[in-house]
């Protein structure tokens, strides 16, 4: 299974792609999409979603796992992450790629073990999964990657091959 991770944004968007398996996971391809902060805020989002589009097109992903918002402060910069995350959210959808969401805690007990763990403790153990030499770069495109795994870890689990929900919801 393909599964494309992606940590939602609107100046940059992470993508990481990720061959999952029976508990094996590939790396396949990881970056990120941005956008000129010159550019009004709706020009971003066509930016946004053409590049998405674009990316599902050529990736041609099974699935898609997407960061559930987590509201911080700054609520400003919240409400144009999540206009950002809307645009990928019909992106996918209008592509029919199954989209499935996790919220941090959730993505950091999937790839680490422990739903508290460090964001650097999340980076090297997606490093490690994925056999590669350095943790990947930006971070965004490592949280994109820790997403794919998030959900190459919990769709491919004996729980949800026997039916019980690990959404939490």
């Amino acid at each position: 299974m393909k599964i494309l991770g992606i940590d939602p944004g609107f100046a940059t968007i992470g993508f990481g792609l990720v061959s999952s398996d029976r508990g094996s996971h590939q790396l396949l391809r990881y970056g990120t999409i941005t956008t000129p902060p010159e550019l009004d805020f709706p020009s971003r989002l066509v930016m946004i979603y053409d590049d998405t589009t674009e990316l599902l097109a050529a990736l041609k992903p099974d699935a898609a796992a997407v960061e559930e918002l987590f509201w911080g402060h700054n609520v400003t910069t919240g409400i144009h992450v999540s206009h950002g995350r809307g645009v990928i959210l019909l992106a996918l959808a209008k592509a029919n790629v199954p989209i499935y969401e996790y919220t941090p805690m959730q993505v950091k007990q999937a790839v680490v073990g422990y739903g508290r763990a460090e964001k650097r403790q999340v980076m090297d153990m997606t490093r490690r999964l994925l056999k590669m030499r350095e943790i990947p770069r930006p971070d965004d495109a490592a949280d994109a990657l820790a997403l794919a795994l998030c959900h190459g870890r919990t769709h491919t689990s004996l729980l949800r091959q026997a039916g019980v929900d690990l959404t939490g919801r």
